[in-house]
């Protein structure tokens, strides 16, 4: 009897070490899932306030842009009509964007949902195709419907929404990013072909160029200067 409860001792010690590592490593897993979770819904939620808090700045910008176009239409009328003043005002509107515009140009697709594509396009990407659009002398630019003007911003937030004008630009299901930019078609088609778009190929993106007929959408933000100030104003 003694001798039969020696040999079964063992093997009932070695189940319960066993058993306890299993339930302890069940726990530590289940705490590890738990911090997971609470990790993801901590930045879900930093992501939706994000998104939340560009959203209204959009709406307080297009609400301005709305005040001062009328302003601007109310000046324009106290004027007069004369000529030159008006097409410089035109020029001026054009340059900074708040006027849409039409012209030839190119429109630059990116599709990076191939399987070969290990990242999506990166802010950075977004940023030196605008440079290298702006370095071939495109007149005007606009990404996703987006106008690209001097303030423009392009940031990413959270793990995957970019931010264009503090507007989402995101391609939607189907749909690829657009790049619009108006100037000469063969110098914007080089460029474009030779410097970037072959990077992004290499990556296995998919990019395809065409030349057209462009309309470019105005700028729907707004300027405001904080602590610029017009020398002309100052009589300096």
């Amino acid at each position: 009897m003694q001798r039969w409860k020696r040999t079964l001792a063992l093997p009932v010690t070695m189940v319960a070490i066993a058993l306890g590592f299993l339930i302890a490593l069940q726990a530590q897993t289940q705490k590890n899932v738990s911090a997971a979770e609470q990790i993801s819904e901590q930045r879900m939620s930093q992501m939706k306030a994000v998104l939340v808090n560009s959203q209204e700045q959009n709406a307080l910008l297009q609400e301005r842009h709305k005040d001062l176009s009328e302003k601007l239409d109310l000046a324009r009328n106290q004027v007069g009509t004369d000529p030159q003043l008006l097409v410089h005002l035109k020029q001026l509107k054009m340059l900074d964007g708040t006027q849409e515009v039409e012209g030839p140009g190119i429109l630059v697709s990116i599709d990076d949902r191939n399987k070969k594509v290990t990242f999506p396009l990166y802010t950075d990407e977004i940023l030196r195709m605008i440079n290298t659009l702006k370095l071939a002398g495109a007149e005007a630019i606009s990404i996703n419907g987006q106008r690209i003007v001097g303030s423009t911003d392009i940031v990413l937030s959270g793990s995957s929404t970019i931010l264009v004008n503090k507007v989402p630009i995101n391609r939607t299901e189907g749909n690829p990013y657009e790049f619009s930019a108006i100037g000469d078609q063969e110098t914007l088609l080089d460029y474009v072909s030779q410097l970037d778009g072959k990077t992004l190929k290499d990556r296995g993106m998919t990019v395809s160029i065409a030349r057209k007929t462009l309309r470019i959408p105005s700028y729907k933000g707004s300027y405001s200067f904080k602590e610029a100030r017009s020398l002309a104003d100052s009589g300096a």
